[in-house]
């Protein structure tokens, strides 16, 4: 066993099955003497989760196994408490009151997963933060000690396009929260429609985010929730995109023999609409970092034609499984075919956020980028780009007029890619070609 990670988690796991803190102390001491840093980090650890024990022994009574519509096969899926019954059991945080160290302002967004707000860090230093607080049902102690063992990872990360995840822990109820750096702007597909970027430029900018997903990528961290509200344009600084809620998934998720993409009322941890099939399939562990090359295809087919392929209402009005089937069957038109499909007046206003019409937004689409997105959310992971890396390599192919390896190669294809990027040169050959032919002529 050479992973740091993997070493810690069964440490870890071994310090929860001692009952008594004077042995679990002397179990951390042994450890002190061959890692020091180990030893304070899971003694933390363990801290963190007696904390919160106390409150998940209480909901643990409150949960009932159910099946599930996939395949019959049962979940536990969690029963709200009922506030009638038991006000005090469900604690709201509200603007104005306070979670350890920080103040909470404003509600700034809301999700599957849990309630944001605008916060203030009272101490050591005083500043502004995004802090998310977890829903009940989320397996709590567990969520918290995989976060602070992902914390180690994410703390690794250093790039000017992903927003920092400062801290976490518990409330007094039990309720897990993150603590991210405070990032101040839209969505990067309503930036892209107020700024009326045109196709270049969203490119430019989905490229930007590439960048910091492959940068994760090499710290060993895979986001596993990329959408558009998960990357918003910083107002503060360059209008530099930053990826937000890093880790978080995995963190609520896990690596158990259960069904981790399952949590409160049996939802899926992630957005359906963007999931990978891997992810929406139950019976796939094995989630890598083409999940997120899916994810950001789907965030460039959403940047290029204003939606996303999979209808979110769609979505959630049908059962789990039929969700499933289509995440994991349904292939989604190629942007071209999509933008095709829209009503003529969609189209135009589309295309103007875009400074084009839509007959040369089509143009632009089909072909290369139709095939670069394709590429990117194939079914089978096999058959996407190996790397954020090689996604982006491809479109800067398609920026230099070079071949992309997500289209066929051909001589005509080749041929006219040749004549594109040398415009100038090709046009003065042309030009003689058809000089000394014009001489020919006139000799003859």
């Amino acid at each position: 066993m050479d992973d740091p990670q993997e070493i810690d988690e069964v440490l870890f796991e071994a310090a929860l099955g001692i009952d008594t803190p004077e042995s679990r102390g002397a179990l951390f001491d042994l450890i002190r003497d061959g890692d020091p840093d180990r030893a304070e980090r899971l003694r933390s650890l363990a801290t963190v989760h007696m904390r919160a024990d106390s409150f998940s022994r209480k909901a643990e009574g409150r949960r009932t196994v159910g099946a599930t519509e996939a395949g019959g096969e049962l979940t536990a899926p969690v029963t709200p408490p009922d506030p009638a019954a038991n006000p005090s059991a469900t604690p709201e945080e509200e603007p104005g009151g306070r979670i350890g160290r920080y103040r909470l302002e404003k509600r700034i967004g809301e999700g599957g997963c849990g309630v944001v707000y605008l916060a203030e860090q009272l101490e050591p230093l005083r500043r502004k933060v995004a802090l998310k607080v977890i829903r009940l049902g989320m397996d709590t102690e567990r969520v918290i000690a995989r976060f602070e063992m992902e914390r180690q990872s994410l703390a690794l990360m250093d790039h000017p396009n992903i927003a920092r995840v400062l801290d976490g822990g518990a409330t007094d109820s039990g309720r897990p929260f993150f603590v991210m750096e405070w990032v101040r702007g839209a969505r990067i597909t309503d930036y892209c429609d107020a700024q009326q970027l045109d196709v270049r430029q969203r490119i430019d900018l989905f490229i930007e985010v590439c960048k910091g997903i492959q940068h994760a990528h090499q710290k060993g961290v895979i986001h596993r929730d990329i959408k558009p509200s998960n990357i918003l344009i910083d107002e503060n600084g360059d209008h530099a995109p930053k990826i937000i809620d890093f880790g978080i998934a995995k963190a609520i998720s896990g690596e158990s023999g259960a069904d981790t993409h399952l949590s409160y009322q049996d939802q899926f941890i992630g957005t359906p609409a963007y999931m990978s099939p891997e992810q929406a399939d139950r019976k796939e562990r094995d989630i890598d970092t083409r999940s997120d090359v899916y994810g950001l295809g789907m965030l460039l087919y959403e940047m290029l034609v204003g939606r996303a392929p999979f209808d979110a209402a769609e979505l959630s009005g049908v059962g789990l499984a039929e969700m499933r089937r289509i995440l994991i069957e349904r292939d989604p038109p190629v942007p071209s075919m999509f933008l095709a499909g829209m009503p003529p007046e969609d189209q135009q206003a589309l295309a103007a956020r875009r400074r084009t019409d839509p007959a040369k937004l089509s143009t632009l689409l089909k072909g290369d980028l139709d095939s670069v997105v394709t590429k990117a959310i194939e079914k089978d992971r096999g058959d996407r780009y190996e790397t954020v890396n090689g996604l982006v390599m491809d479109l800067q192919r398609y920026i230099a007029h070079e071949p992309v390896i997500a289209r066929p190669a051909n001589r005509a294809y080749l041929f006219r890619k040749f004549v594109r990027r040398n415009r100038l040169a090709v046009g003065a050959g042309a030009g003689i070609v058809f000089s000394l032919l014009l001489g020919i002529g006139v000799a003859f």
